[in-house]
């Protein structure tokens, strides 16, 4: 990057131009210049004027900075464990991966309204931030002022999602529950996502395996096989359809949970889906490795089998899914706050959901996906940053690079192949569940507002820099929502 003194203030056009680059959006690829000023994309053209600083991208693909639509940081638990990323180190990982804007969860905590728990996040991310960032909402206590008041009153201020859960005892809802809040979120224009998984399938099967003795991790994904997952899906999509709601399938791992998304689909139901690196490139084998390592990789829905991974694959392929996500759920190992929080002889039943993946989740669909040729460039900036923009109300001002848009960049290294471990990542986990692949892709530059927060292989971002952002009825919500379809026609 190159830097020019203040003697030259008076003639520089732009206070930052990114030259040279491959420029990407979901529909296009053109060369040119980039000009930013006051951190926003001023100018896109074939040659710009002197820019303050300069970046030389020399051909590389420039895309627009990744949206992170699903990621957990700074958690309030109720097992007692302890969410290893706050909102700096897991957004200074965002960064460094790529990603610029990511979008965790304010959970509403026992004893707590819902918007006593917002302000709680809020302070939790407080001056910590190198990324922007938004909220979701959880809803695990939709009392008659939660549903009547306080979330109506938080959808208009800009949160316009939330979660529900159909599994977990702290947080599942019931069917008559889950229409309630899919009526508010019907009137109020929200978006509604869903973790479809039958909690009483789940809780009967652990229990019968429990009996059994068979409470090693590999467990985990016998007691939540395919079927508990379909069903849940297709009752998801059945009071989504009877409340003429739109939902969002969160964290897609089974083909037959893609059949159900498709047959709604394809009747015009507005059934979104989403799906995370753990279904495209771990299996239920590695939640067998030895010992209590498998732990590493059990989070719910469980990895399947490699059937399954080409079935979702498949679908990200043809547009069943509209976004990619990491879920990053950032526990460490070897920590008695962690994976091993009742030791290794534990039942699966106790250790804590989800695996890491804040940083990874580009780079790995990059590799994978767009140098494999499985998917194509504008596809990967789709799913990664500009349908996650549109699904919650951040596009135009996130997801892409166009004149007003937000200087949120990304300029792709390619083409050198390196093996993936942990002591390259910059989240607070100690492990990745990745490691040993080979990738061949990782961001040179990262850009978040026109500022460098990741350059040179060392983080550049300082905390604090991220904002809060409020986001506009979700496109998702609106009558006529428009996606960008990763399928193209042959």
């Amino acid at each position: 990057m190159t830097s020019f003194d203040d003697e030259f203030d008076d003639d520089v056009a732009y206070d930052l131009v990114v030259r040279g680059g491959r420029v990407v959006t979901a529909s296009d690829v053109i060369d040119c210049d980039i000009g930013v000023r006051d951190g926003r994309v001023v100018a896109l053209a074939e040659h710009l004027d002197l820019g303050m600083r300069e970046i030389d991208a020399n051909g590389r693909y420039v895309t627009p900075g990744g949206v992170d639509g699903h990621c957990h940081l700074d958690q309030p638990t109720t097992d007692g464990s302890v969410s290893a990323d706050d909102f700096e180190s897991g957004t200074v990982s965002a960064a460094c991966g790529g990603t610029t804007t990511v979008i965790p969860f304010a959970v509403q905590q026992a004893g707590m309204s819902l918007r006593e728990s917002v302000q709680d996040y809020h302070a939790r991310a407080e001056g910590k931030a190198v990324v922007d960032y938004a909220f979701h909402l959880i809803v695990n206590d939709p009392t008659e002022q939660v549903l009547g008041q306080e979330l109506p009153a938080l959808i208009k201020d800009g949160y316009t999602s939330f979660k529900i859960y159909m599994t977990y005892d702290d947080m599942k809802l019931n069917d008559h529950q889950i229409l309630d809040v899919m009526a508010v979120a019907r009137r109020e224009g929200a978006l509604c996502m869903v973790h479809a998984e039958n909690a009483d399938c789940i809780t009967w099967l652990t229990d019968k395996l429990e009996r059994a003795g068979m409470t090693q991790p590999e467990h985990h994904a016998t007691s939540r096989p395919v079927p508990v997952e379909r069903e849940a899906t297709h009752r998801a999509i059945t009071l989504s359809q009877l409340m003429d709601t739109p939902i969002l399938i969160v964290h897609v791992s089974s083909g037959e949970a893609v059949e159900q998304i498709r047959w709604a689909q394809g009747r015009g139901l507005k059934i979104f889906g989403e799906t995370c690196p753990q279904y495209l490139f771990l299996t239920e084998d590695d939640l067998r490795k030895p010992g209590f390592e498998g732990a590493k990789c059990l989070c719910s829905p469980p990895p399947r089998d490699k059937e399954s991974q080409e079935v979702i694959w498949d679908a990200l392929i043809n547009g069943t899914f509209q976004v990619f996500s990491s879920d990053h759920a950032p526990t460490r190992y070897d920590d008695p706050k962690g994976k091993k929080i009742r030791g290794e002889e534990a039942s699966f039943r106790y250790v804590p959901n989800g695996v890491p993946g804040i940083e990874t989740r580009l780079p790995l669909l990059f590799s994978e996906g767009v140098l494999k040729g499985r998917i194509d460039i504008n596809q990967f900036v789709a799913l990664t940053s500009t349908n996650v923009a549109k699904m919650y109300g951040l596009h135009p001002r996130k997801g892409t690079i166009a004149v007003g848009a937000d200087a949120d960049l990304v300029i792709w290294d390619t083409g050198a192949p390196f093996r993936l471990d942990n002591a390259r990542l910059h989240h607070n986990v100690d492990y990745t569940p990745y490691e040993g692949m080979e990738l061949t892709a990782w961001p040179g530059v990262t850009v978040s507002r026109g500022e460098v927060v990741w350059s040179d292989g060392k983080p550049a971002g300082v905390p604090g820099h991220g904002r809060f952002l409020t986001c506009d009825t979700p496109d998702a919500a609106r009558p006529k929502e428009r996606f960008v379809s990763a399928f193209r026609p042959s």
